[in-house]
């Protein structure tokens, strides 16, 4: 199979395309975008910026890819987007290129699954494996780990972090940071758990859920203060990596506290 462009598609012919690339009707590729092999763009897409979209990736009518950063002190300065392979990017996503505040540069991984609506604000760095569902949003300089499935309709404040594994639940606000494999929800989003359903579904043995959760419990409960707790869970832990995992999270400076379980 060979490239294939519709005659209605406008490509820049400084834009670089590699092999059975597909081009839609009416769509629009900018002078600095790479269409890596097996990309296609259905109709009506527009793709421009220092835009690199990964091989085998999917986008969909009237997504707007590699469009300037919606920050006033953007200056235009050239920054990227750069977007793993086997993704899919449904109809109407926004995703936008770095600032110089943010390193100049957004990213996702692979095989991540962008809903119909989704927007990646500036200076976002997604893992591998997500999912954010229809019109969920990340503001600019969110950290976004591996299998991470964000729910529709919900809204990360900037310079958030998402650990590995966590889950965000549809219409949620997030606004301070989501620990490995943590479980959030509401409207001004709590901690609720653990995503035991995602860990179920990436492998995670019982056994290990149990260790999780049972650090879990000590980590959140209300005896002593945070750091203390911290430092008891890490040392009784410290043969178990997922729970290092969270611990070495927990303890990244960060401008935003960790997400707590809701106070009664």
């Amino acid at each position: 199979m060979s490239t294939l462009i519709h005659p209605t598609a406008i490509i820049d012919p400084n834009a670089t395309l590699g092999t059975n690339v597909s081009v839609g009707a009416y769509s629009i590729v900018g002078a600095d975008v790479t269409l890596e092999d097996h990309v296609t763009l259905k109709s009506h897409v527009c793709v421009e910026g220092q835009t690199l979209i990964g091989e085998g990736s999917i986008i969909y009518p009237f997504a707007a890819i590699g469009t300037q950063p919606q920050d006033l002190k953007f200056g235009g300065e050239t920054s990227r987007l750069i977007v793993g392979q086997n993704c899919s990017i449904r109809e109407h996503v926004t995703m936008h290129t770095g600032t110089e505040g943010g390193g100049m540069e957004t990213r996702t991984g692979d095989h991540c699954l962008f809903m119909v609506g989704v927007h990646v604000a500036h200076d976002c760095v997604i893992g591998n494996n997500v999912i954010m569902a229809n019109n969920a949003t990340l503001g600019g300089h969110v950290v976004v780990g591996d299998h991470v499935l964000i729910g529709g309709l919900s809204a990360v404040h900037q310079f958030i972090r998402i650990g590995d594994h966590a889950v965000i639940g549809g219409m949620s606000g997030v606004e301070s940071d989501v620990i490995p494999y943590g479980r959030v929800k509401g409207e001004r989003a709590s901690l609720a758990g653990l995503n035991l359903i995602g860990l179920g579904r990436n492998g995670f043995s019982k056994s290990d859920i149990r260790v999780i959760q049972k650090a879990f419990s000590q980590l959140f409960s209300d005896q002593e203060t945070l750091d203390i707790r911290l430092s008891q869970v890490e040392k009784n832990y410290s043969d178990n990596e997922s729970v290092q995992k969270i611990i070495a999270f927990a303890k990244v400076e960060s401008r935003f506290p960790l997400c707590q379980p809701h106070k009664k």
